[in-house]
């Protein structure tokens, strides 16, 4: 088992046995949970500050100052070669989907935080600061709302958040006041790019798993983001006429369920023939009676690609299909569109220093896979306030969001690595 040598530091402490800490300190991570049997943690719970109170451990451990922003977030700060300088931000985040893996979100946050641990540990002094973000609000489980945490570092937190409720009735403003935490002081977590003292931001990584099978199918351990799909969700209702089903021959009926399994089917078709990513996952019908024609069918639309053109074009052709059907069975058709997020590019001098922490990781010349993010992330809400990349980690059979999460300790040994490394490699462009 060989010794890392990154920037010219010996290391009493080998890439394996970091990575070995990841790994339990993820499985710590999962046995905090609200859900029996399984993984669930959400926004401003008290799993939020169990998991909170460990990421601060940890960071206090890898010789970090540590404190919590006025979202939520728990945050791990290095100095650079003088105090008060623009920091460089490693994050992920701690929340969880109902019944999750142990990595989606945690790796990269403990990935960060030995990161900082070795470069604490370094004899060398990078040319910013260099600080640790565990955001606890990405995933939308508890309010509906996605990446509250890296919107309010982003400073693009809106007002009519506070409104939102759980399935408790219980608002958001009203969950940070039981949490501890003061609403009127939500701005104090925004960062500015431009900012040359410690409220500075010089750019984001983030490490996560990718959530796909590319790198595996390709047996790669890491690959380059190049872009975060743009989304778009719709609620679509399609309204017929509700009869008794025996008595009502197939001329007269208008099936409202019929009408949108044509169109499930057609959003299949236009999503494989133009590369997008176009998904129903929920359906619901009324009146619901096994011998009663459905009058009212609704349905989920989620629409990705990897450029808002692309996506945007398919939804067009969607809704011409919307639009010819609708017309031809006589069913009225209602759109709602619930949620949209454009696409994001990371930036190229960020992707160039991730590329050579790969090859060094590595020890290859090849240039990495690049992979284009099917899923959202908090660099996404990141990239409204400064420059992001991404790294991403091979995850067994792209399962994520479900308890067959796996990744291997050997590549999340590699990816410390790689990430380390990104980190020096954007030092080096930093000073030149």
């Amino acid at each position: 088992m060989s010794v890392t040598q990154t920037a010219g530091q010996h290391r009493t402490e080998t890439t394996a046995s970091a990575a070995a800490r990841i790994m339990e300190h993820c499985d710590e991570l999962g046995t905090h949970s609200s859900m029996e049997g399984g993984i669930e943690r959400v926004y401003l719970s008290p799993e939020h500050a169990e998991v909170d109170a460990l990421a601060a451990g940890w960071m206090t451990e890898a010789g970090l100052r540590t404190w919590r922003d006025a979202s939520g977030s728990r945050i791990g700060r290095l100095e650079g070669e003088c105090p008060g300088l623009p920091a460089l931000i490693l994050g992920s985040h701690l929340d969880t989907v109902p019944d999750a893996g142990r990595y989606d979100g945690p790796l990269g946050v403990l990935l960060a935080i030995e990161v900082a641990r070795r470069i604490a540990a370094s004899d060398r002094r990078l040319p910013f600061a260099l600080e640790t973000y565990a955001f606890h609000e990405e995933e939308g489980v508890r309010f509906g709302a996605t990446l509250l945490c890296s919107r309010a570092l982003a400073g693009t937190w809106t007002d009519d958040l506070w409104e939102l409720r759980d399935a408790d009735g219980v608002s958001l403003a009203e969950a940070f006041g039981t949490f501890g935490l003061d609403p009127a002081r939500i701005q104090d977590a925004a960062r500015r790019h431009q900012d040359d003292g410690p409220k500075g931001v010089v750019g984001y990584l983030e490490a996560h798993i990718e959530q796909g099978s590319l790198l595996e199918e390709a047996d790669l351990p890491l690959g380059v983001v190049t872009s975060i799909a743009g989304a778009r969700r719709f609620e679509i209702t399609v309204t017929g006429e509700a009869r008794h089903a025996g008595g009502t021959p197939y001329s007269r009926r208008k099936d409202a369920l019929v009408g949108a399994s044509e169109i499930v089917v057609e959003i299949e078709r236009i999503g494989k023939e133009r590369d997008v990513i176009a998904t129903v996952g929920q359906m619901s019908v009324e009146p619901g009676g096994v011998n009663v024609v459905p009058g009212t069918a609704v349905f989920s639309l989620d629409l990705r690609a990897e450029t808002d053109q692309r996506r945007d074009d398919a939804w067009q052709l969607i809704r011409a299909a919307l639009d010819e059907m609708a017309t031809r069975r006589g069913l009225g058709v209602d759109i709602n569109q619930i949620h949209e997020a454009r696409s994001v590019t990371c930036a190229p001098q960020l992707m160039r220093a991730v590329e050579t922490g790969i090859q060094q990781a590595t020890g290859t010349t090849a240039e990495p896979m690049r992979i284009w993010s099917r899923a959202g992330h908090d660099a996404m809400a990141v990239a409204e306030m400064c420059d992001i990349a991404m790294m991403f980690i091979r995850c067994h059979d792209g399962i994520s969001h479900a308890p067959d999460e796996s990744v291997l300790t050997d590549d999340v040994a590699v990816a410390l690595d790689a990430y380390e490394a990104a980190v020096w490699a954007l030092a080096d462009q930093y000073q030149n």
